[in-house]
């Protein structure tokens, strides 16, 4: 496992070096955020060797239609009513609405590192995670990844784990959200 030099936020020093996380973790964390299609839970299923995390998750997902598992993506990420409680995108979190200034921010950096518009939302949780795999993967962009650790990531991903947490009705959002604040250690993660 590599390690960082610089600037970075000891969070990222310690997430990165810490032998359980890697760029697939990132990788996987990202489609996990994603609508879950037909084939879901046989993906789900052949990741289980290198994610035995989700174990339990799975077990729960075999036992609902695939419609329960799109209801409860829909309503955690997407329109839940009255609010949506773990709305997955950085301008939501730090500016209270969507398409927030992050969002022009993340863009010129995914510029900055190469990285192509895939149609999604630039402060999509999805896109951070794959952007930070690959800047881990690469090996050769410590600034960048701590810029998008520290200026983003850092910010507002730890209360979306802790939402995640809290208001997932199947096990498998609730391990994402712990998953996922276990990124971030040392990050007050209630605001």
């Amino acid at each position: 496992m590599r390690t960082l030099s610089g600037a970075c936020s000891d969070s990222l020093h310690r997430s990165m070096s810490d032998p359980r996380l890697d760029a697939n973790e990132l990788y996987l964390l990202a489609m996990l955020l994603a609508q879950p299609a037909d084939d879901a839970l046989e993906a789900l299923k052949d990741l289980l060797p290198q994610a035995p995390w989700l174990s339990e998750a799975v077990a729960e997902l075999e036992r609902l239609p695939l419609e329960r598992w799109q209801g409860e993506h829909t309503r955690l990420f997407v329109n839940g009513y009255p609010k949506t409680p773990c709305p997955p995108f950085e301008s939501a979190y730090r500016q209270g609405h969507m398409g927030g200034t992050a969002a022009g921010d993340l863009e010129a950096l995914y510029l900055r590192v190469g990285l192509a518009s895939t149609g999604a939302p630039a402060d999509f949780l999805g896109t951070l995670l794959e952007c930070a795999a690959m800047l881990a993967e690469r090996g050769d962009s410590d600034s960048k990844l701590c810029e998008l650790w520290d200026e983003h990531l850092v910010r507002w991903a730890p209360r979306f784990a802790d939402d995640l947490e809290a208001h997932g009705r199947l096990k498998l959002y609730r391990s994402v959200g712990i998953r996922l604040g276990r990124l971030f250690p040392e990050q007050a993660h209630d605001g």
